[in-house]
């Protein structure tokens, strides 16, 4: 118990810095990994298959949100909640959390799993795809379902490695799915010629081995917190605060499956599949990035769970301002790669001149102002963190719904196919600002408790 006492103290007493570093360069790796899953089926596709392929990996995005927004509902809240518990010493509490989600997440992916495969055709042509891009997506999909869940028991429950305190297995996690998936999928689709499918049957099959990694590290009786007797029945209490701070994320992903299917309907209209494609391309680098924030987010979140719940708030802020540092030079990369390089990104995935030639001119547009994109992400989940759900969803919907889902109707009647790549810019702009100003409110808040708790600012 006294090196279980050491790993959570750290959280504590620990220079920010050096803490924020620690747990957040393993999340950044196994976020940034688990982002290689897609590109990886994407660059092996587009290079094996072809363009059309490519256009209809994209019509799947949506439908893999549907699934990550199922996974971060339960797996996000409870990393959160797990933090702030073990901050204020509740360690059973952090135990029933972990109970309650395994089993809340194999009841949600049984249900979700079987709805799609029964309306899977209806599910893709909504969210837009069209003639020649539906069978490569339905082969894709179909053969994915399994590793859905898969991904869902690594992905929520590394959240909760992390939060007590095992950043590095946490990492390992997703490292290891990712390796397989660099060794199986070229087998897959060149080797044994299995085309699109072959890409999903590496991915799952990939997953399994992580997930599997994951589970064993819960039924090791020496972990931090690990499955015991008496924790997998469901209760309220320890539920609806899972569910209330995994929220946001949660409407975020539901939210992109929605904006997704607008997306796709619109740049179709008016550029064609090729335009799709292009969008595909685009949504895969740019998530790339995302990914690298959202790890960063990942390491800062337990730290911030953690002494929001020590009330010490001197710590929270500094981690805070560091890690919208880091993220925001992160996104200025992306935003430098995307407005002089675009050709290069697009010569990953694809050989084709048309392909190549709509992602010259889409990604520097979309991505002209995505330097903002990093502190708007970490204030979102600095919110979580905190236990914010409501803020939290604000801001989570800020970006997508509230503004990059109008503007997807009103600028490309007025600009046609310029119109949906100046959707991202314009929404960028504005949800960062909505974040200044609810953070200024949130600092004074901190501000005012830490003088009633007497600590230091």
């Amino acid at each position: 118990m006294a090196q279980s006492h050491n790993r959570l103290n750290e959280l504590d007493k620990k220079p920010v810095g050096k803490l924020l570093l620690k747990y957040s360069l393993p999340s950044v790796v196994g976020m940034v990994v688990m982002s290689i899953y897609n590109i990886i089926d994407r660059m092996f596709i587009g290079q094996g298959v072809g363009p059309d392929a490519i256009a209809g990996l994209a019509i799947t995005f949506p439908v893999m949100n549907i699934s990550a927004a199922f996974g971060v509902l339960i797996g996000g809240g409870a990393g959160a909640r797990t933090s702030i518990v073990l901050g204020q010493g509740k360690r059973r509490t952090a135990e029933l959390i972990l109970g309650n989600s395994i089993v809340m997440t194999l009841l949600l992916g049984t249900i979700y799993l079987t709805f799609l495969a029964i309306f899977m055709n209806q599910v893709l042509q909504w969210f837009g795809a069209s003639e020649k891009s539906l069978p490569y997506a339905r082969d894709f999909m179909m053969y994915m379902l399994p590793g859905l869940l898969f991904n869902n028991l690594t992905f929520s429950f590394s959240n909760i490695m992390r939060a007590t305190g095992y950043p590095q297995k946490a990492m390992w996690a997703n490292f290891i799915g990712a390796g397989c998936n660099v060794i199986l999928a070229p087998i897959f689709i060149f080797g044994f010629k299995w085309g699109i499918k072959g890409a999903a049957i590496a991915t799952d099959l990939s997953m399994l081995v992580a997930m599997i990694y994951v589970q064993v590290h819960f039924l090791n009786p020496k972990s931090e917190i690990h499955y015991t007797r008496g924790i997998y029945k469901l209760s309220s209490k320890i539920l609806l605060p899972i569910v209330a701070v995994g929220a946001a994320p949660c409407i975020v992903n539901t939210a992109g499956c929605v904006i997704n299917a607008v997306l796709n309907h619109t740049i179709y209209r008016y550029g064609g599949d090729t335009s799709v494609a292009a969008m595909g391309i685009f949504m895969t680098f740019t998530q790339l990035a995302i990914m690298f924030v959202l790890g960063v987010c990942m390491g800062m979140q337990p730290i911030v769970g953690y002494n929001y719940g020590a009330k010490r708030f001197d710590r929270l802020k500094r981690v805070y301002w560091l890690t919208v540092a880091v993220s925001t030079t992160v996104c200025a990369l992306a935003t430098v790669v995307s407005v002089f390089f675009p050709r290069y990104v697009a010569m990953i995935f694809t050989t084709d001149p048309n392909l190549i030639a709509a992602c010259e001119h889409g990604i520097p547009i979309g991505n002209i102002v995505f330097w903002v994109a990093g502190f708007q992400i970490v204030t979102t989940n600095f919110f979580q963190s905190l236990g914010e759900a409501t803020k939290s969803i604000f801001m989570s919907l800020s970006r997508q719904v509230i503004f990059l889902l109008p503007l997807l109707f009103v600028l490309p009647p007025l600009f046609k196919l310029d119109g949906v790549w100046y959707a991202f810019p314009v929404s960028d702009l504005l949800a960062a600002l909505i974040g200044l100003i609810l953070l200024a409110l949130e600092m004074h808040k901190i501000g005012n408790l830490a003088k009633h708790s007497q600590q230091p600012l």
